[in-house]
């Protein structure tokens, strides 16, 4: 037993510490959940790129004269207290330790992967801080808690290496949506600063022309892509039975998708402004790539159905206005708030690679249903 745990230990060490030999992981390596050789090493180490954990925010009207209204922006709670994190911010951050309405959250993105997903970074009740691994494992960020420094999956939340193997955070409702869009719903909001203690480049990115490249920066197992491309971006239903995910580029056709899911309602709406935060050098002169919300389609248990109209929705029932995200804003029921629908939003590759049961729909414009 001490041999099999000092083999352990020694391959805990390459892997962990090349490049920086003073490394001290305290991960329990007799937990996990995968092999150790599918851990890699993105390049910065651990704690490299230094995840955010006393987050400073001021007001909208302060965050106009840095951020361009087509930037995107992920936004979280509401609607008292809705906090918004620029991804010119956290693609230099990845991880903000936060707390929002008395609940402690953790925002992250994987700039390799386009995925933004926000946790409740509570384990087994009781709030943790997470850090940046500086590995990668089918090039998607891996994350480690700083009490027992297990590692985890960023796109799944699960943790995969340590004495929390098996574990996943609950997701917590978030969307990213353009700056003027949250703005103009949300005055009151409070946004992320750039005094985050960092030197950084903010408004910068240091992935130019990644979206639209035709390669990954970090090899993977090859997914079944089923007619998308690498990098082309999804939106994928969450849930347990056999996933269902939608390309941007049928959304463009067809910016109103109904269906169900495991049982339940959903609508899928898309607009075509939104910045890619991983094209040009400067995130304001990127090209647009669109935005999506995906929620329950009732309100007080009346069903809805949507359709287009002047860049907005309309539902059927009552002629009401809704926004992008899912607010309505005119008519009989403007105030009222739909329920987000749980959904990950991210490059084909790193969704299909680790949720290879994915249905791929192109939805016809012919027929908004499915």
């Amino acid at each position: 037993m001490m041999i099999a745990r000092l083999a352990f230990t020694l391959t805990l060490f390459s892997i962990f510490a090349v490049g920086q030999p003073t490394a001290n992981w305290r991960t329990d390596l007799s937990k996990r959940s995968i092999e150790l050789s599918e851990l890699k090493f993105g390049g910065p180490g651990k704690d490299g790129i230094p995840a955010l954990s006393h987050p400073k925010f001021e007001p909208i009207a302060g965050a106009n004269k840095w951020l361009d209204p087509k930037e995107p922006v992920i936004v979280v709670g509401g609607p008292s207290d809705v906090r918004v994190y620029p991804v010119q911010i956290l693609i230099w951050h990845e991880l903000v330790n936060d707390e929002i309405g008395g609940v402690p959250i953790l925002v992250s993105y994987c700039p390799l992967c386009n995925s933004t997903i926000v946790f409740d970074r509570r384990i087994d009740g009781k709030p943790v801080q997470f850090g940046v691994s500086g590995m990668l494992r089918e090039s998607d960020m891996v994350m480690f808690d700083r009490k027992t420094e297990s590692l985890w999956q960023q796109i799944t939340g699960e943790a995969i290496v340590g004495t929390h193997t098996g574990k996943r955070l609950p997701m917590i409702p978030s969307q990213t949506v353009t700056f003027e869009t949250v703005a103009k719903q949300y005055p009151e909001a409070r946004v992320l600063s750039r005094n985050t203690g960092h030197s950084r480049q903010y408004g910068r990115n240091p992935y130019v022309g990644y979206e639209f490249g035709n390669q990954l920066m970090f090899p993977v197992r090859t997914p079944s892509l089923r007619g998308v491309k690498l990098l082309e971006r999804v939106v994928a239903l969450n849930g347990t039975a056999a996933s269902r995910a939608y390309p941007f580029s049928a959304l463009r056709k067809v910016p109103i998708v109904e269906g169900e899911y495991e049982g339940a309602r959903y609508v899928v709406f898309y607009s075509e402004r939104g910045k890619s935060a991983l094209d040009a050098e400067r995130l304001a002169e990127s090209r647009d790539v669109g935005a999506v919300g995906v929620f329950v389609p009732e309100n007080e248990g009346m069903a809805l159905s949507f359709r287009e109209r002047e860049g907005g929705f309309i539902d059927d029932q009552t002629g009401s206005t809704w926004n992008l995200l899912g607010v309505a804003t005119a008519g009989p029921l403007a105030g009222k708030q739909l329920k987000p629908f749980p959904h990950t939003v991210s490059f084909a590759f790193a969704w299909l690679v680790f949720r290879p049961d994915t249905e791929i729909i192109r939805p016809s414009p012919n027929l908004k249903r499915k």
